[in-house]
């Protein structure tokens, strides 16, 4: 906690920073979010994605997304809305995806509504935002108001940066990256419950120290787990960076900046501001009071 204060700027800094970023850049938000078609082809013979994005954008299917579904013959393709009647969507696209020797069948082809699309956005956020709202209650029940504060604080500053990121480098958010930020929220809250309870075993065990001397050993104690968990996840989710493929691509960089920035913030933002805010061992321990005051009745005061 001795470098709590220049964590603390740092972290202001940086949010302030991805704030600027999302309200100046915006975020590049995918079909999922802005509406478009979404169609799942199938090939005869194994097909490089490359050269179905090509030959569709030689049809004149611009911007398209091809990523497998389970094998290099079954891809789901996703473009923005087209010019194209939707009931013509499933011809156009069958012949604007035919290979040479490698014939091509649509065997399904969904369209998005921008309307939709904002609703869906609409909803994400408030998703995010109830998910926030029941943490904050749920760490005030299970330990205290001042560490619920702080954890909800730190989650804040997860999602934040890691969309700030995200603006900043202009990389599509859709539905996978907003099912990351979901798990990302899920994993910082973890690793702030786990430092939490530590805080408050300690508290009541532990007489005659200082709040911060509590704190520190703590987190020393849990400092093991939190990075043998942090970087576990961290070898699965570059597993799926490198070998997943472009469906979890975006969703396994989301996860990454979040595991990074939810570690961090767990100590220097949740555990902090509890301390800021005066977490002290009266905050652990439970205050008996008297129903009644007693008082010294005289000898001479009892009535004959």
């Amino acid at each position: 906690m001795k470098i709590a204060k220049p964590a603390a700027i740092f972290s202001i800094i940086l949010t302030l920073v991805s704030v600027f970023f999302i309200a100046t850049k915006g975020l590049n938000l995918g079909l999922d979010f802005t509406g478009g078609i979404s169609a799942e082809l199938n090939y005869a013979k194994p097909v490089n994605q490359a050269d179905v994005v090509k030959t569709l954008d030689q049809a004149g299917f611009k911007d398209a997304v091809v990523q497998t579904l389970g094998s290099s013959k079954d891809l789901l393709v996703r473009m923005p809305e087209q010019d194209v009647a939707v009931e013509d969507l499933s011809n156009a696209i069958t012949k604007a995806a035919q290979l040479p020797n490698n014939a091509a069948e649509v065997s399904k082809v969904d369209a998005v509504g921008g309307q939709v699309g904002n609703e869906l956005y609409l909803k994400s956020a408030g998703a995010v935002a109830l998910a926030l709202l029941i943490m904050l209650i749920y760490v005030t029940i299970r330990f205290e108001f001042k560490l619920a504060i702080g954890a909800v604080l730190s989650l804040f500053h997860d999602i934040i940066v890691t969309l700030g990121i995200f603006a900043l480098m202009q990389w599509p958010f859709d539905l996978t990256v907003l099912a990351a930020l979901l798990s990302i929220i899920g994993f910082s809250l973890n690793d702030n419950i786990v430092v939490s309870d530590r805080i408050r075993e300690n508290f009541r065990k532990i007489r005659g120290a200082a709040p911060v001397e509590v704190v520190n050993i703590a987190l020393t104690e849990t400092l093991r787990r939190t990075i043998h968990t942090s970087m576990t996840l961290m070898l699965v989710v570059l597993a799926m960076m490198i070998v997943g493929g472009d469906g979890l691509k975006w969703f396994s960089i989301a996860m990454f900046i979040g595991i990074f920035v939810g570690t961090y913030s767990s100590i220097y933002i949740g555990t902090a501001y509890a301390l800021w805010r005066g977490l002290n061992r009266h905050d652990f321990i439970v205050q008996v009071k008297p129903e009644f005051d007693e008082e010294e009745i005289q000898h001479s005061d009892i009535p004959k």
